[in-house]
């Protein structure tokens, strides 16, 4: 009977093959439409869009995603969703077979298109126009190997970490493409030979990409390792001109390395990377230097609100960068992050539950912490004279908030109030306020979205990087090479913020340990939601136990309680190798504890 089904849906199939294909294709099926690297050289397009790859899983972009939000993993919040990753690693689901951070696949696969890239971008016919040809190339390649870079610090600050035999490993390194009949079974290299390949790709980057993509407007203008091959204004504005605004470019080449070299410098991971806090702090302030010869000056006012006014959002011009922004997505209209946090009242699902422990991180008015007797405290009236960005980011109890007033006391009437509704009540007494769009609109039948972008990169994350390192390297008031100090910059951010107070900062100022606590806490406010802390806590060993606590308001009386407890191990400082790989592979040595 199998036999007669068989011919008979055959019988079906065969008219309807030759139907659609010719006699010659029956039995010799017609080449499918794959491209292999030579054919590429002709096909410009194509060529390109194995770079393209790499945008598509971009690490510092989340992978297309809003935020990472991975403060659940973190004292800075709870989430309100049983089934969220972040809260289950946090109390002690993860595993090496079971990661949510896992860069390895993802990232390693895109790794092996840019190799591609790189092999077959010298050969490709980029344009008829010999020159302009020649400066596509450079700009392509310049893309790719700032990208490769980016793909390494991802996967170091993913995978590093030591082994049971006392190495510090970063990935296997891999600068040619892999083919059916390479060898996978490779050992990872060390992270100090990772560190220093990722600043070999960075200074390729460098000498093939311009200061910074955008339209010029005179032969003058046009650079002058670009001039010496014969560009002129126009070829110069064809390939490097405002169409390639947001590409991976010279700047953020030059980022990614300072990023590096702060993770390499820290207490994680310095004992075997060669990084020494100068070198962190040097690669921050030429990033920072962008900014012009005063970079303190330069902070933007706006820098920590830029997600507030959606109609600028809507009118930046193509690849239009704020002095906040070193690099960005496209502006787009949305309410999936309103949808997702809102509280319920506002038809959201009050998800990223903001930590008492992070509430108290916020200073006083006056800039001294809740602690410091002279901070003015009072435990009964927790928000009053409060450092000004507590109220921009967090939503408490009787917070005006979207035409509403929300309340989240436990006696509150509706599901606002907190653990009132499981899966959308808040779990702490607050909702995050950070990153959404107040003018969006949600009912039960439609929705309103706003414009918004994501900052993949902010300046303010590079002051805050180089303020840690120069502390360490030279104090708090030490200058090095550019000018200006850790109590420069967290001078600069306090009063962007409205601390005008500068008598507890000045304390700091007089002692190291003092001052690397204050930059840390004003590292988890600015930073904050923003997917950092997790990180931050790992490379600087810091605890990962603290118990996440909330705020109880009834019957007018507050009480922090107990949320949710932690359940991390040291060797956690460090991520897995994924499980499923060191089976396939036995050169890769998994780290410690795992």
């Amino acid at each position: 009977m199998k036999t007669l089904k068989k011919v008979a849906i055959l019988s079906l199939i065969a008219p309807m093959m030759v139907s659609v294909t010719s006699c010659d294709d029956l039995f010799d099926p017609a080449p499918e439409n794959h491209k292999d690297m030579s054919q590429l050289e002709n096909m410009p397009a194509w060529a390109a869009g194995l770079l393209a790859h790499a945008y598509i899983s971009n690490p510092a972009g989340n992978g297309g995603e809003d935020y990472p939000w991975t403060e659940p993993a973190t004292d800075d919040a709870v989430s309100n969703d049983v089934n969220n990753s972040y809260r289950k690693i946090a109390q002690g689901a993860w595993r090496k077979d079971n990661n949510p951070l896992d860069q390895w696949q993802r990232l390693r696969a895109s790794w092996q298109y840019i190799n591609q890239f790189l092999e077959v971008a010298p050969k490709v016919s980029w344009a008829a126009d010999e020159v302009a040809a020649e400066l596509y190339k450079m700009r392509f390649e310049g893309d790719a190997y700032g990208m490769r870079a980016l793909y390494m610090y991802h996967l170091l600050r993913a995978h590093a970490g030591w082994t049971a035999d006392g190495q510090l490993l970063g990935i296997p390194i891999l600068t040619e493409s892999e083919t059916v009949n390479s060898d996978f079974n490779k050992p990872r290299n060390t992270f100090k030979e990772c560190i220093d390949q990722l600043n070999a790709d960075v200074q390729k980057a460098i000498e093939l990409l311009p200061d910074e993509y955008g339209d010029i407007n005179s032969e003058n203008a046009v650079p002058a390792k670009y001039k010496s091959m014969g560009a002129n204004m126009s070829q110069y504005n064809r390939v490097f001109g405002n169409t390639a605004k947001n590409r991976m470019g010279l700047r953020t080449a030059i980022a990614v390395r300072a990023q590096a070299a702060l993770l390499a410098a820290s207490p994680a991971f310095s004992e075997g990377s060669g990084v020494t806090w100068e070198q962190a702090a040097q690669y921050m302030g030429e990033v920072l230097k962008f900014l012009g010869n005063d970079p303190i000056s330069q902070l933007d006012p706006d820098g920590n609100t830029w997600y507030t006014d959606p109609g600028k959002l809507k009118t930046l011009t193509e690849g239009e960068n704020t002095k906040e922004w070193l690099w960005r997505t496209n502006a787009g209209e949305s309410s999936g992050m309103e949808e997702t946090n809102f509280a319920p009242t506002l038809f959201g699902n009050g998800r990223i539950n903001p930590s008492q422990n992070l509430v108290d991180a916020f200073p006083m008015a006056n800039g001294y912490p809740i602690t410091d007797p002279n901070s003015g405290y009072d435990p009964q009236d927790p928000y009053a004279n409060r450092d000004p960005r507590f109220e921009k980011f967090i939503i408490h109890n009787n917070s005006s908030y979207g035409g509403q007033t929300i309340v989240t006391a436990v006696d509150g009437n509706d599901n606002n109030a907190m653990n009132k509704f499981d899966g959308k009540s808040t779990r702490t007494g607050y909702y995050m306020k950070k990153l959404l769009c107040e003018s969006v609109v949600i009912t039960s039948t439609s929705t309103t979205g706003q414009h918004h972008l994501k900052p993949l990169m902010r300046y303010t994350e590079f002051f805050l990087g180089y303020a840690e390192a120069a502390n360490e390297a030279w104090g708090p008031q030490g200058k090095g090479t550019f000018g200006f100090s850790a109590y420069d910059v967290i001078k600069a951010i306090r009063s962007r913020a409205g601390i005008t107070d500068t008598q507890y900062l000045d304390e700091c100022a007089q002692d190291k340990n003092k001052m690397r606590e204050l930059i840390r806490n004003e590292r988890r406010l600015e930073l904050c939601f923003e997917g950092f802390r997790f990180w931050d806590l790992r490379r600087w060993k810091a605890d990962l136990n603290e118990t996440v606590k909330g705020m109880k308001i009834e019957a007018g009386k507050y009480s922090v309680v107990d949320v949710e407890k932690r359940d991390y191990k040291d060797y956690m400082f460090w991520g897995p190798i994924p499980y499923s790989e060191t089976l396939k592979f036995d050169q890769l040595i998994q780290n410690k504890g795992w």
